[in-house]
């Protein structure tokens, strides 16, 4: 199988990026990593008469610190998370996310930004980047956007950007010494993409909780009620109060799935309240 025919552009710049973005009026796509797109457009399932290629965009592979933490550009690689080329301000969180995701061929190449972009409910970054925080900084014709993580992706691989934007970079908070963090997924397999992820993210000294469902075919799912609950609640009333607001989201899905996401989100729980 190949691809239908299409025209490669290699601009250097966002602007330069957007701007072709703009003159294809909807019809052309941004290539990262190239994991996501390239199986879609060899299946002829997308076929864009333009690709723009963002690899010669080096304000993507910037890093640089803000307000909040770090600033990360959205064409850095899996790997150089789970390599530690990105410097460590999640005590370990994020390194432990890209370690998992697929298989280490895919790390190589796909970048954080190219999954967001994607929109697909079961990445891993979608939900990780949701429970630590993170903003989506988005440039297009009409100006700069920051996104939160959350309110970028809309649905099952559709996220908030517009025909002539780009995600360039995340602004993800630095944790504090007395952060901690649970990141479990539940796979039919090695390297498949999840059936259930619960992401969970407790920074007391900078008043941030929070607790993510994923890879619910949806955008990632908070959990306030819990996350509020975690270091005031003991360790039965947590889980008590956690499968009752889990119920309320989805107890209209299929026993399996669900049954699935409960375990998932009980065992990151019981990771968090072991490092208490």
């Amino acid at each position: 199988m190949k691809p239908a025919s299409f025209d490669l552009s290699n601009p250097s710049t966002i602007h330069e990026a957007m701007k072709l973005l703009a003159e294809s009026d909807g019809d052309a796509k941004l290539l990262s990593g190239g994991q996501s797109l390239v199986p879609t457009l060899n299946l002829r399932l997308a076929r864009p008469s333009r690709l723009v290629n963002t690899k010669q965009i080096l304000r993507l592979r910037e890093i640089a610190q803000s307000e909040r933490g770090f600033w990360i550009g959205a064409g850095w690689r899996h790997s150089a998370f789970e390599d530690g080329i990105i410097p460590d301000f999640s005590k370990g969180f994020l390194q432990y996310v890209a370690g998992g995701i697929a298989y280490r061929a895919v790390r190589n190449r796909g970048t954080i930004g190219g999954s967001l972009a994607h929109a697909d409910p079961a990445a891993d970054w979608i939900s990780a980047l949701t429970a630590i925080g993170a903003i989506c900084e988005v440039h297009g014709q009409q100006g700069v956007r920051q996104i939160r993580v959350e309110d970028f992706i809309v649905g099952p691989m559709v996220s908030a950007l517009r025909e002539d934007e780009i995600l360039v970079g995340l602004e993800i908070p630095k944790l504090s010494p007395s952060a901690r963090w649970a990141y479990t997924k539940f796979c039919r397999k090695i390297g498949e993409f999840a059936k259930s992820i619960c992401a969970i993210v407790s920074d007391p000294d900078q008043g941030m909780s929070r607790v993510v469902i994923g890879a619910t075919d949806g955008p990632p799912m908070l959990l306030p009620l819990t996350a509020q609950s975690i270091g005031s609640a003991g360790p039965e009333e947590l889980l008590r109060l956690a499968s009752g607001e889990l119920q309320e989201h989805l107890g209209h899905v299929e026993l399996d799935r669900y049954r699935q996401h409960q375990a998932m989100l009980h065992k990151a729980l019981g990771h968090v309240t072991e490092a208490m």
